[in-house]
């Protein structure tokens, strides 16, 4: 259930965070988020959280949904987008807001998504795509996952992703909805480009100063990797291996 005080809506762009046991970062990340020109609207899907996510973020200015039970990054996400619908039509607004996507773990780097915005608000991306620098801190693993859904991408509709599991993305609510029901769990930014760039819609990476937490090596990471393959497996192979598309743009710095 999510709570919402309607007021005069002062901005174009709704921020939907997914956050599943992140109490720890998550104030930062929607205290960054509410700061981001023309964001009037910050909502938090609480996926399951077994600790304070929930709390922390409401306590941060967000707008708060919740998951009974840890649904995955898919099923929040149209759980935010759905509940930002839900108050663009309680005000009573002609233009849906556009949808900003960003990790919980973002921390105050949210702020730095700005630029993810501003195609969309301009027409000439119907969804943009984060390419964050090196992150600050060690870790991760040797990039297996992300070559095989940059390649399952690239394969299905021609699009060369740099960053293909990027989570921080930008879409209007027409391109959000052509991509219902998004491809399941880990798999979801694999399924979106692929679907979006098939269906026509102008696709466009922006590089910007975001830094998130670095998975580690040990089992726990591995495991997270292993499931997060499986998952863009399954979203490569229930959309096949088409031929390259219109629709995809590379490169704004």
């Amino acid at each position: 259930m999510a709570e919402h005080t309607t007021g005069t809506p002062t901005g174009d762009t709704a921020v939907v965070i997914p956050a599943y046991d992140e109490a720890q970062r998550i104030s930062a990340t929607v205290e960054a988020a509410r700061s981001i020109g023309g964001v009037d609207l910050v909502v938090v899907v609480d996926d399951g959280s077994t600790d304070d996510t929930g709390t922390a973020a409401r306590a941060a200015g967000a707008v708060l949904a919740r998951h009974g039970r840890n649904r995955g990054k898919a099923a929040a996400m149209e759980t935010g987008a759905a509940v930002v619908a839900a108050i663009d039509v309680r005000e009573g607004r002609e233009q849906p807001r556009h949808l900003l996507f960003l990790d919980a773990d973002l921390e105050r780097t949210a702020a730095a998504a700005a630029p993810l915005i501003d195609p969309v608000r301009a027409g000439t991306a119907a969804m943009t795509i984060a390419v964050l620098p090196p992150q600050l801190r060690a870790g991760g693993g040797r990039g297996f996952v992300v070559r095989a859904a940059r390649d399952g991408i690239a394969r299905a509709c021609g699009f060369t992703a740099t960053q293909p599991l990027s989570g921080q993305r930008c879409l209007t609510r027409e391109a959000f909805e052509a991509a219902l029901p998004l491809a399941a769990g880990f798999g979801v930014e694999t399924g979106l480009t692929i679907d979006l760039v098939r269906e026509g819609f102008a696709v466009e990476e922006v590089e910007v100063e975001l830094h998130h937490r670095v998975t580690g090596t040990d089992f726990a990471a591995q495991r997270h990797r292993a499931r997060q393959y499986a998952h863009v497996a399954r979203a490569l192979a229930e959309r096949g291996a088409a031929g390259a598309l219109p629709g995809a743009i590379r490169g704004r710095g």
